[in-house]
């Protein structure tokens, strides 16, 4: 009777594995679509505005990022990665600065240096008309990004669903042994 809940609980572990193994490869190809219409982009841009307009050359002298990668921990215990922009704040951030309770009057306190306002668009770096190939190019890379932090979690997720799957088998392995 275990057995055959134990090879039940196997089946819907590997059909799950399965569907994250087909998630994934579909996330790579679209990845990869991306990158490559990205770079396709660029070099559209390139042409259109010459090829010393579109370099390092026009690299802000300070860059900030736009987005950052952020990791969490679902109920299960796996890590997700997420993409959010820069300036946004995350849920743990929102909330009063300081603990204490403060006094209507009384002492003046210097006020605290607010954080810097959104990163700038780095499209702005290669002038204000910009052609649209440009564009594109930054929405190609910007969707690659969020791919790529897809397939993190996922690429997590599978390797705890093989490492469930090993345990599983073992388990299975050892019951029939001990019935035989």
């Amino acid at each position: 009777m275990a057995a055959s809940g134990l090879r039940a609980e196997l089946d819907s572990l590997l059909l799950q594995l399965l569907r994250d193994l087909e998630e994934l490869e579909a996330k790579r190809v679209a990845l990869n679509a991306r990158v490559e219409e990205g770079w396709l982009s660029l070099s559209k841009a390139r042409y259109a505005m010459g090829t010393k307009s579109v370099g390092p050359l026009q690299y802000a002298s300070r860059m900030d990022p736009q987005v950052c990668v952020c990791t969490s921990e679902e109920q299960n215990g796996l890590q997700k990665f997420r993409v959010v922009r820069a300036g946004a704040q995350t849920p743990e951030e929102v909330g009063p600065r300081e603990a204490a309770l403060r006094r209507r009057k009384g002492l003046t306190r210097t006020p605290e240096p607010e954080p810097s306002p959104a990163p700038r668009d780095p499209l702005n770096w290669f002038g204000i008309l910009v052609p649209h190939s440009l564009r594109q190019a930054q929405a190609s890379f910007r969707e690659g990004l969020q791919l790529a932090a897809d397939m993190a979690s996922l690429q997590i997720r599978i390797t705890w669903g093989r490492s469930q799957l090993r345990g599983l088998q073992e388990k299975l392995k050892q019951l029939e042994l001990g019935v035989a």
